[in-house]
C-alpha cells in the first residue's frame, strides 16, 4: 500500500516514530537502528524531515505500520517474516540487534548465538531462521557460508582497476555503505593480499 512515508519527524521514541506527512501523523513501529538514525536527525536538525520505508501488517486484532530508515532493512524484515514462526515483532527484535549485513553474515556462518541475542528469540527460532534463509541469502548476495567462514563469490561483481574498489563493491553488496567500506579498507594493507583475503579481513574488522 505504502512504499515509504516522507515528512516532518513529529515524535520519536525507542519503539516508534511519528511522521507528519501532509498534516496526517503516521505512527510507525521502528527498530533500534532506525531509532538511532532518527534520533540523530532530531538532535541535529530543527523540524527534521525523515523518510521511512514501510510495511503494513494486517491482522485480525488490528493493523500496524512498520518503518525502516533504509530499503535494506525493510528487505531484511520482509525476508525474516517468511520464516515459519517469525512474525513482525520478532523480526523487529532481530533487526534491533543486528544490521541487515550482520544478519546476513550470521545466517551464512550458522551463527545461532548472534541471532538468539535478540529479545524473545531462542536457539530453536535462530536455527530455523538459518535453515530457511541460508540459501535465499546466499543467492541474494552471491556468496556461500559455512560454520567457520564465509566465502564470497565475486564473479557477478564487475572487476575494476584495483582490488580495493572490488573489495569495496563486495562489502556494499553485503549492505555496508561506501563510507563504511572505505573506512575499514583504509586500515588494511592490501598490497600482498588476494581479493578474497581482503574481504574476509575487512569483515572481521567490521564485526569486532
Amino acid at each position: 500500500m505504502f512504499h515509504y512515508i516522507s515528512g516532518t519527524l513529529a515524535a520519536i521514541e525507542p519503539t516508534f516514530a511519528v511522521i507528519d506527512a501532509g498534516g496526517v501523523g503516521y505512527k510507525l513501529t521502528v527498530t533500534q537502528t532506525t531509532f538511532g538514525t532518527l534520533s540523530h536527525k532530531a538532535s541535529t536538525e530543527s523540524n527534521a524531515r525523515a523518510r521511512l520505508y514501510t510495511y503494513l501488517a494486517v491482522r485480525e486484532d488490528g493493523i500496524e505500520l512498520f518503518g525502516f530508515a533504509s530499503e535494506e532493512e525493510l528487505d531484511a524484515f520482509k525476508l525474516l517474516i517468511t520464516v515459519s514462526g517469525v512474525g513482525p515483532k520478532a523480526a523487529i527484535s532481530i533487526l534491533s540487534q543486528l544490521t541487515p549485513a550482520k544478519l546476513h553474515l550470521a545466517i551464512c556462518n550458522d551463527d545461532k548465538k548472534a541471532i538468539a541475542q535478540a529479545n524473545g528469540i531462542g536457539p530453536k527460532t535462530a536455527a530455523r531462521i538459518i535453515l530457511e534463509l541460508k540459501d535465499k541469502i546466499a543467492k541474494s548476495v552471491d556468496f556461500l557460508g559455512d560454520s567457520s567462514a564465509s566465502d564470497l563469490h565475486l564473479e557477478s561483481i564487475p572487476q575494476k582497476s584495483s582490488k580495493l574498489n572490488d573489495a569495496a563493491d563486495a562489502l556494499m553488496a553485503l549492505g555496508y555503505t561506501r563510507n563504511e567500506a572505505h573506512s575499514v579498507l583504509r586500515a588494511i594493507d592490501t598490497e600482498k593480499l588476494e581479493l578474497d583475503d581482503i574481504i574476509r579481513l575487512a569483515l572481521k574488522k567490521i564485526m569486532k
